[in-house]
């Protein structure tokens, strides 16, 4: 078995998992398509003999009877056809329900490692443009795929028991009609190809456009992002042109092979029948194998448009297989400790990178330990390593060297779930979802009561705007939180961390749309709230940080100093110089 034979068996058996209880009705589809097409070579053999019956006298009662066991076939064919559709329709939509279902919980189990692999543009096309064609191909495959060979072989069967040599002219027909579909099919494939890579373009162009609307707007950059979208769909639309001006072709190739089929048996056949009196063919013969004719060669059109369906969606299938082979790098121990006994944080001796193929370290020869309880500071530039650090502690990268343990156990050891749920990050960019802000808090806590949130609000120092709202905390938050400032945005994140009641909790510059007065009001309140919870605060500010038990000080990935607010300005050069840069442009801002 050839390397592409095994890729494409990998494939259909990555994708028919997730068939599964839509395999009765896929089953039934195929039943019934068998009973279609077995009645529908059958009426014309029958209207055949009906024909000539009629030709050479028959009684009217043979007539009615004839007459309505082909009115009693074709309902049966309309029946199992009509059956078939509906089946079909059920077993397919059900299968992208299920395999959307499967790629969607598969990205829940990514870590960051894996989504860095993928653009969010490419996993919502994998979604739903490659999905959607997975779907009309399996749709094809159960009935059409199923239905077009079998009334290929039937129809030629009952073509030589009725015609006999003038059956011959689909040796003529057939092949032509195969070899321009295949030439057709051939052809158009690169084109359908790219066209996929370009949706991801597409989407890419529409999701930066909304996220950034503001700052589109803000720049009077409209002109140049609706030319940047026009260039991608009209990439797009060359593409899909230049496609299905091959595939039109399928229909003038058809129209020939049909309309000479006829010319061939009306002339071939009305020269037999006169030359041999009906004793060899006749009328009815005639009739039927212009059926047969029209049934062979549509089930080869068929057949192509099956093949260019399945062709265009073989790219699609390798993207989203691509997701559901990806196996989270981060994976639960065999035997998970399931509890954190406290907050302590040591990371000891850590060095951390992206990718094995990184040549520099994002954080490097890192040796902290942090007592349950401690207030900690991280101070430094862009690029330091300070949001690096932090994602490590949950477990949302692993260590490139080293360990890192929380409540004495190496994070590895952990049952993920039961780490993660003991801490809680606050980023800079915090993320809403679209609901009620009291829905929003609940994501830390689903069972905390409307006086917890309540509380978690006032300590975050966000009660007031939110009643402030007309409908307060049953305010609706639109997607990505549009609706609401940005220093509101992170005190609603801060509180639904709050609700959480973490061991460890996580505020990577999540203050930095605050004014220094609520800010320090926000600190404050995580003194009386959580006292035993271990507070990191990664910050610009140092007023935000000048009072933690521990400063750290990062430069270059790695910890140049730590010590409390008074040590660091006597010692640390790089602190120093941070704090009277502040002072001095606060000073002048007064």
């Amino acid at each position: 078995m050839s390397k592409k034979e095994k890729q494409n068996g990998g494939l259909i058996k990555t994708l028919f998992a997730s068939v599964r209880e839509y395999k009765k009705p896929s089953i039934l589809t195929l039943i019934f398509i068998v009973g279609e097409v077995v009645i529908e070579c059958f009426i014309p053999f029958i209207t055949a003999k009906l024909v000539n019956n009629i030709k050479s006298g028959v009684s009217l009662s043979e007539l009615l009877k004839t007459g309505l066991t082909l009115i009693l076939l074709a309902l049966l064919s309309l029946a199992c056809g009509g059956i078939a559709g509906v089946t079909c329709a059920k077993a397919s939509a059900g299968f992208s329900k299920n395999l959307r279902s499967d790629v969607f919980s598969r990205i829940q189990t990514y870590t960051f490692s894996n989504i860095d692999k993928f653009s969010s543009s490419s996993l919502v096309t994998r979604l739903t443009t490659d999905i959607t064609n997975i779907q009309m191909s399996y749709m094809m495959l159960i009935r059409i795929a199923i239905r077009s060979p079998l009334m290929f072989v039937f129809a030629i069967v009952m073509a030589y028991i009725m015609g006999g040599s003038l059956a011959f002219t689909f040796v003529i027909v057939v092949p032509i009609l195969i070899f321009g579909l295949v030439m057709i099919a051939k052809f158009a494939m690169p084109a359908f190809r790219s066209v996929f890579r370009k949706y991801d373009k597409l989407n890419e162009s529409i999701e930066e456009n909304v996220r950034g609307m503001r700052v589109v707007k803000g720049f009077s950059r409209e002109e140049y992002e609706k030319k940047k979208f026009y260039n991608a769909a009209e990439n797009i639309r060359k593409d899909f042109v230049k496609a299905e001006r091959i595939v039109a072709l399928n229909n003038p190739i058809m129209q020939l092979c049909v309309y000479f089929n006829m010319v061939f048996v009306l002339i071939v056949g009305s020269k037999l029948i006169i030359e041999n009196k009906g004793s060899v063919i006749d009328v009815g013969q005639i009739s039927a194998m212009l059926t047969y004719g029209m049934q062979i060669l549509m089930s080869l059109m068929m057949l192509s448009m099956i093949y260019v369906m399945l062709t265009m969606s073989a790219e699609s299938a390798k993207r989203v297989c691509e997701v559901l082979s990806t196996s989270p790098e981060i994976v639960n121990p065999e035997n998970p400790v399931t509890e954190v006994k406290n907050g302590d944080v040591d990371f000891n001796n850590v060095s951390f990178k992206y990718s094995k193929d990184a040549k520099l370290f994002a954080v490097k020869d890192i040796d902290i330990h942090i007592k349950s309880g401690q207030t900690v500071g991280i101070i430094g530039g862009t690029g330091t390593g300070k949001s690096s650090l932090v994602q490590l502690i949950p477990r949302l990268y692993d260590v490139t060297v080293g360990s890192v343990c929380v409540g004495g156990v190496d994070v590895k050891d952990y049952d993920i779930a039961t780490l993660r749920d003991s801490v809680a990050m606050v980023l800079q960019k915090n993320q809403l979802f679209s609901g009620t802000i009291k829905e929003n808090i609940r994501w830390g806590d689903r069972n905390a009561t409307d006086e917890e949130i309540i509380a978690a609000c006032k300590l975050a120092q966000a009660d007031d705007f939110i009643r402030s709202f007309p409908d307060g905390y049953d305010t609706h938050i639109e997607q990505g939180g549009a609706n609401v400032s940005g220093g509101q945005k992170q005190r609603i994140c801060i509180a639904r961390a709050l609700i959480k009641k973490p061991k460890i909790l996580i505020l990577d510059d999540s203050t930095s749309a605050v004014d220094t007065y609520t800010d320090a009001r926000i600190r404050e309140g995580f003194k009386n709230y959580i006292p035993k919870t271990t507070k990191i605060i990664i910050a610009q500010r140092i007023s935000s940080v000048q009072d933690a038990d521990v400063i750290i000080v990062l430069d270059g990935g790695t910890v140049v100093d730590s010590g409390n607010h008074v040590e660091l300005l006597k010692r640390c050069d790089i602190y120093r110089e941070v704090y009277e840069q502040q002072i001095s442009g606060g000073e002048k801002d007064a």
